[in-house]
C-alpha cells in the first residue's frame, strides 16, 4: 500500500482587505498591486485569533470531508512561521483543541514551504510503519508580521489555514514522488529580523518596526522561478511520469507571474494551473491545502487525477509532491 491524501479542509477569516482598502493606508493603488503581483484582495485574521485558532477550523473541516475521527490521527504536524507562541508547539495546541489524546505533535517551520516539507514528513512516518493517519496542517497569520507603512510587503500577505489527512491508499494512488530542498545562504532575502533569540524584544526593535516581514522582492523572483521549477521537474522525475500526464497544477500562491512563468516551463495550460493567489494573497504555508480544498469542491480533484504541487518560501526553502488522487 502506498501513502496519499484522504481528507482535506480549508479555513478562511471572513475580514475581506481590498487593494483599495490599502490604497487608504498606504501609497499604493490596486492597478499597482494587480500588475506586480495579480493580487486583489486578501483575508485578515481578527486580533484574537492565533494560527491553531485557524489550524482548528480547517482541521474540522477536514474531517467532516471524511469518515475519520479525530481521535483516530496518530500524528500531528503543523507547518506554520506565525506560531501561537515559542512554546509548546502550535501542533499540541491544536492537539488539545480538537480533543485527540494519543497523537504526536510537532510544527514544521520552513516558512511558505512548510506544507510541502509536512507532506514529506508525514509520507515517510507513514512507510517506515510508525503512524496510520497523519494530520499535516499549514496555518499562517502573516498579516500580523507586515509593516504596514511598506507598500512592497504589506500588500502581499493574507491570512488563511488548510488542512489534509493522510492515510493508506492503493499502490499507483498517493504520494508518488517528492524533492525538497534549502539554501541557507539566501537567507536575508526574506526574513523577520527581531523576535528570535538574536535579537529580543527592545522599545528600539519595536520602534524601528524589525519584528516585520523584511524581502528583497526582485531577488526572491528569480531564486522562486528557478528553485520551484528545477524542484518539480526532479519530483516529476522520481514520480515517474512525464509532464504531460499532470492533470492539475497547484503551486504556492505568492505572485501570479511567478505562477504563469512556471506553468509556461512545464507547458501546461492554464485550465490546468489553479489559482486563489487574486483572493487570498500569499497565505504562506496554507495556501496550497486551501488551494486543494477549493478545487476539490469544485469538482477538480478526482480519482485517478496526478496533481502537481510545489512551493518556495524563506530560508530559503522549496519542495514539490506529485500525487495520484485517490
Amino acid at each position: 500500500m502506498n501513502c496519499g491524501i484522504l481528507a482535506v479542509g480549508a479555513y478562511s477569516p471572513e475580514k475581506i482587505l481590498t487593494n483599495n482598502d490599502l490604497a487608504k493606508i498606504v501609497d499604493t493603488s490596486d492597478e499597482w498591486i494587480v500588475t506586480r503581483t495579480g493580487i486583489k484582495e486578501r483575508r485578515i485574521s481578527q486580533d484574537h485569533q492565533a494560527a491553531s485558532d485557524l489550524a482548528y477550523e480547517s482541521t474540522i473541516n477536514a474531517l467532516k470531508d471524511s469518515d475519520i475521527q479525530a481521535e483516530d490521527i496518530d500524528a500531528i504536524f503543523v507547518a506554520t512561521c506565525s506560531q501561537d507562541m515559542i512554546f509548546p508547539s502550535t501542533a499540541c495546541i491544536l492537539q488539545a483543541k480538537i480533543n485527540n489524546t494519543k497523537a504526536v505533535c510537532m510544527d514544521i517551520q520552513a516558512a511558505c514551504a512548510g506544507f510541502s516539507y509536512g507532506i514529506v514528513t508525514g509520507y515517510n512516518y507513514f512507510l517506515s510503519g510508525m503512524y496510520k493517519k497523519i494530520l499535516v496542517v499549514g496555518t499562517d497569520l502573516l498579516s500580523k508580521f507586515v509593516n504596514w507603512e511598506d507598500r512592497t510587503t504589506c500588500v502581499l500577505f493574507g491570512d488563511g489555514a488548510g488542512s489534509v489527512i493522510l492515510g493508506e491508499v492503493p499502490n499507483g494512488y498517493g504520494i508518488l514522488g517528492a524533492d525538497l530542498g534549502s539554501d541557507g545562504r539566501q537567507t536575508e532575502l526574506l526574513y523577520i529580523p527581531a523576535g528570535g533569540t538574536r535579537k529580543l524584544p527592545t522599545p528600539k526593535t519595536l520602534k524601528d518596526k524589525e519584528h516585520t516581514i523584511k524581502m528583497k522582492g526582485a531577488e526572491i523572483f528569480k531564486f522562486a522561478v528557478k528553485n520551484m521549477g528545477e524542484s518539480m521537474r526532479r519530483a516529476i522525475e522520481r514520480a515517474g511520469i512525464d509532464k504531460s500526464e499532470i492533470d492539475l497544477f497547484i503551486p504556492h500562491q505568492a505572485n501570479l507571474r511567478i505562477i504563469d512563468t512556471l506553468a509556461k516551463f512545464f507547458e501546461l495550460p492554464r485550465e490546468k494551473v489553479y489559482v486563489t493567489v487574486d483572493r487570498f494573497g500569499n497565505t504562506s504555508a496554507a495556501s496550497i491545502p486551501m488551494a486543494l480544498a477549493e478545487a476539490k469542491k469544485q469538482g477538480l480533484v478526482q480519482r485517478g487525477k496526478v496533481i502537481a504541487m510545489t512551493a518556495f518560501g524563506a530560508g530559503l526553502t522549496w519542495g514539490s509532491v506529485i500525487l495520484r488522487w485517490y
